[in-house]
């Protein structure tokens, strides 16, 4: 595993490009907390994810995989350095700007699904387009054909309450993918899956970022779905190491 080296990306906003440009941070710090209990999460971090590549980030708990995952999906600004995502830079966009960017631009999978408890299953992914100002007649592919994708078309009409915790993950997925995102920030999805059903949702989520051009990280503790990632980093204290 080799730590990706350092870019050089302008302070200008960008347009995205048609093909897009995936995810770049350079040199970014990022600290929390105050005086005594201040924690360095993120420790002068370079990082490049083309798009059509699946990253995976491997490290121990309190390494920074979850601060990596808030600062390049414009949750959370860095103290210094730059985030980039897909030609845009972040740093400059008003907070509404950077809403806008997630909404639009930045497909999130969280661990524990994140859904909305009123709403169905397709109804999440319906939510989720019309949050986008996108229509669900005019996407480039339905909610319920993405269901299908994830083995979840047969529950399509289930509250999150009905369902188990891999299927709530499944449903997550498929609402991540349904606004057709730039950037894929994944959460450990294989958390509530068996083995099967975790090589499943990676192979799926790897064949995503390859057919439709998506840069991809994948925060995952489950060392044994690797093997479908292009590549993976460690990080330890804050930094992406060997």
């Amino acid at each position: 595993m080799t730590q990706p080296a350092p870019t050089t990306t302008t302070t200008a906003t960008a347009r995205p490009s048609a093909a897009g440009d995936g995810l770049r941070l350079t040199d970014v710090e990022l600290t929390l907390g105050d005086g005594d209990t201040t924690v360095v999460a993120l420790d002068h971090v370079d990082l490049a994810v083309p798009a059509g590549e699946l990253l995976a980030v491997v490290g121990p708990s309190g390494a920074g995989k979850s601060s990596l995952l808030a600062v390049a999906g414009a949750l959370t600004r860095p103290d210094s350095g730059t985030v980039q995502v897909d030609g845009v830079d972040v740093g400059p966009l008003s907070g509404s700007g950077q809403a806008r960017l997630r909404r639009e631009r930045i497909g999130f999978v969280f661990q524990s699904g994140n859904l909305l408890p009123a709403l169905t299953a397709v109804d999440q992914l319906r939510f989720a387009l019309h949050a986008t100002g996108r229509k669900v007649a005019g996407s480039a592919r339905s909610p319920l054909e993405l269901l299908e994708q994830v083995g979840m078309a047969h529950k399509a009409g289930r509250r999150p309450h009905e369902l188990s915790g891999g299927e709530r993950q499944r449903v997550g997925i498929a609402r991540a993918l349904v606004t057709a995102p730039a950037l894929l920030l994944v959460d450990e999805p294989t958390a509530a899956l068996d083995r099967a059903r975790s090589h499943d949702v990676v192979e799926l989520l790897a064949a995503e970022t390859h057919d439709h051009g998506v840069a991809t990280v994948m925060v995952t503790h489950d060392h044994d779905v690797l093997e479908h990632c292009d590549r993976v980093v460690r990080m330890e204290d804050g930094r992406l190491v060997d």
